[in-house]
């Protein structure tokens, strides 16, 4: 399963259980385990460096789990839950990148300020007036 360009994870690291769909198909559903439970085990793994296995840890645990029960059929559902586990998975190794700070323009600096002096003005009409 590619997960990243970089990244593949065989199958064999991945189980599979089917369940009892509480999902569509009608009489259907209560004859035929359609639901399918994808789990990853983070600790496991023999594919992932030392670096990536942290950074799943840390944003999902040591199990990253993915359910399917949106078809009716097992093997649908069987590469929803795939894909939907490939989705999280590179979504916990993709690195962000560092926020630069930036500071407020001089048009948005001017902007603030005069705002707060309309509200400012518009509260001291608000006042009684001096001297009565």
């Amino acid at each position: 399963m590619k997960v990243t360009s970089q990244l593949a994870i065989p199958l064999a690291e991945v189980t599979l259980r089917a369940s009892r769909s509480s999902g569509p198909g009608g009489q259907h559903a209560n004859v035929t385990a359609s639901r399918i439970e994808a789990v990853f085990d983070v600790e496991e793994s023999r594919t992932l460096s030392h670096a990536q296995r942290e950074r799943i840890r840390a944003r999902f645990g040591p199990r990253v789990t993915a359910v399917a029960q949106d078809a009716r059929s097992q093997a649908q559902n069987r590469e929803l839950a795939l894909e939907r586990l490939r989705g999280r998975l590179g979504s916990a190794l993709a690195v962000q990148r560092p926020r630069t700070p930036t500071r407020p323009t001089a048009g948005s600096r001017r902007r603030r300020l005069e705002g707060k002096r309309r509200q400012s003005e518009r509260k001291s009409q608000r006042r009684r007036p001096e001297g009565e």
